[in-house]
């Protein structure tokens, strides 16, 4: 049994942890600042977080998203930033819940389909994405000043 809900206060050394590990799987290391900037979004409801968890209650998954103005659209976009399950929950279910908790709470927001990224080597994730959603083909640039 898998529950899916907004991550609490006393999940926050957890919270950390899960969220290192991924930007491990990323090759990244962000600052402190960002990290506590992240968790304060969070606790603000500028960024949605959503925890999946055992029947123990133990954090096992997290996803953050947000909601934003769409140029293509009258109701807002759901961007779906970040998915992180701990390696030792893949393949339980923790990934698709995660995701259809967020196409909910855009539903629930009046918010179209939630989009998100991914990098092409994320293999296994992307095994999951391709029975969930839809790639439409777009390359990603990032502008370098």
């Amino acid at each position: 049994m898998i529950d899916i809900a907004p991550l609490r206060v006393s999940e926050r050394a957890r919270w950390g942890e899960l969220w290192s590990q991924y930007q491990v799987f990323y090759g990244v290391g962000l600052p402190d600042a960002v990290t506590e900037s992240t968790w304060q979004r969070i606790q603000s409801g500028r960024v949605h977080c959503l925890g999946a968890r055992n029947a123990a209650g133990h954090l096992l998954g997290i996803t953050h998203f947000l909601f934003h103005e769409d140029t293509w659209s009258t109701a807002p976009a759901c961007y779906l930033q970040d998915l992180y399950v701990d390696p030792a929950s893949r393949g339980t279910g923790c990934g698709r819940l995660l995701i259809e908790a967020v196409a909910e709470a855009a539903r629930a927001a009046g918010a179209n389909s939630p989009y998100w990224l991914t990098h092409h080597s994320n293999v296994v994730a992307r095994q999951l994405y391709d029975r969930l959603a839809q790639d439409h083909g777009f390359i990603q640039y990032v502008y370098k000043a």
